[in-house]
């Protein structure tokens, strides 16, 4: 049975309702901004390169990426197999990502990874299947599920960003740990996939 993807208004209906906090962040945001991805591939490429780097130097690299490959569409599987390890790190990525970029292309030709599944799949099997590949962890699976997928109810807890914002939110005194993250996010099921987006745009806020 294919899974449902993410409905703004439904998660605005309900945060409001469950935790008085987002009222205000709802009314000064909007609706959270999702777009499910029609290139998989593409996405996952674009969030290794962005994992633990600031938003101005992965453009830069992801751009540098992208004109690696002499076409106006984003590039095969097999096309970015195709370049070596050495000339993909021209872009600027490390050889670790350049090897984990690799091997995705690998799960996708050999078809390990088929994205036509993925409507199929709950998001603990993607995370399973995504986090195989070395280089892959948990982080990257949620980013992933959120904003390529939409699944609705994806909650980063080892997030940095999430940790603040709930911090900020709750007016805490210490980062919260996994447990506690999990506690308060457990009336925004199901629809912590939401509650992160507000909670990113709140940490991004000026005081």
């Amino acid at each position: 049975m294919p899974n449902t993807y993410m409905n703004p208004l439904e998660a605005i209906r309900h945060l409001r309702k469950v935790d008085h906090r987002f009222i205000s962040l709802i009314d000064i945001h909007g609706p959270p901004d999702f777009h499910r991805t029609r290139n998989t591939f593409k996405s996952l490429v674009h969030t290794i390169i962005y994992q633990q780097l600031s938003g101005k130097v992965a453009s830069v690299i992801y751009k540098r990426f992208i004109n690696l490959f002499p076409t106006s569409h984003f590039p095969t599987p097999k096309k970015v197999r195709q370049l070596s390890l050495e000339k993909l790190q021209t872009a600027g990525l490390s050889i670790q990502k350049a090897t984990t970029i690799h091997e995705l292309s690998d799960q996708y030709i050999h078809g390990h990874i088929r994205p036509r599944r993925f409507d199929y799949m709950s998001a603990d099997e993607i995370t399973h299947i995504l986090t195989k590949i070395k280089g892959i962890g948990p982080w990257t699976a949620s980013i992933f599920l959120m904003f390529a997928l939409n699944y609705p109810d994806i909650l980063p807890t080892g997030d940095l960003g999430i940790r603040k914002g709930i911090q900020k939110l709750c007016n805490l005194s210490h980062l919260p740990e996994h447990k506690t993250v999990l506690q308060i996010a457990a009336p925004w099921r199901p629809f912590r996939t939401a509650a992160s987006w507000y909670l990113w745009r709140h940490l991004d806020a000026k005081p």
